[in-house]
């Protein structure tokens, strides 16, 4: 794979998401023919590692269908060690040129964690990877919640290319691309942000 199968993935995954945002759905990819014809075997040709949030499904706003998308989902689209693993699996074993990391407004991870106060149970964690990106924007003017959670992308997708052995080896070879995107939960827009 070369970086300009990475751009015209997400050329296409754009291009979907202005079909979502227009209306002009195709939904490709979900018929009877195409469920068997994957049953051989899986090539999507995107990770997209998102929030779990049910408002941001990654299939229907990129208007994608089965076997198009290696979805990881993920409360604040985090990262940890099974999220990486299943990352890594995608480019290393399936060969997927585009790495996408969706964070999307009014995220209730971000939101948790720029409220504070005693998380129970394993919330504490989601809130600990979250908080750099909370303190990086404090003070900054506009949406505090929204500014996080575009820096919280960020983070994550350098994270992702710094990622030794598989996603770094990857990325400086050029064989995948990492992209950051925010999903706008009103428009229904996504725009690449880094």
């Amino acid at each position: 794979m070369t970086d300009t199968d990475g751009e015209r993935v997400l050329k296409q995954l754009l291009e979907g998401n202005r079909r979502f945002v227009e209306g002009e759905l195709r939904h490709p990819h979900q018929s009877e023919q195409r469920r068997l014809e994957i049953t051989a075997g899986q090539k999507p040709v995107a990770v997209v590692v998102g929030c779990s949030d049910s408002r941001v499904p990654p299939e229907i706003i990129f208007d994608t269908g089965l076997g198009d998308l290696f979805t990881v989902r993920v409360a604040g689209n985090i990262i940890g060690p099974v999220v990486m693993g299943s990352i890594e699996y995608a480019v290393e074993r399936v060969g997927v040129p585009l790495v996408m990391v969706l964070g999307h407004s009014r995220c209730g991870a971000v939101t948790a964690t720029v409220e504070g106060g005693e998380p129970v149970g394993q919330i504490g964690g989601l809130a600990e990877k979250i908080q750099p990106a909370v303190a990086e924007v404090e003070g900054q003017p506009g949406n505090v919640v929204d500014n996080a959670a575009k820096v919280n992308v960020k983070h994550v997708v350098e994270e992702l290319k710094n990622s030794d052995p598989i996603i770094a080896e990857y990325y400086k070879r050029g064989d995948v691309k990492v992209v950051g995107a925010f999903y706008d939960l009103e428009s229904g827009r996504v725009e690449v942000i880094c």
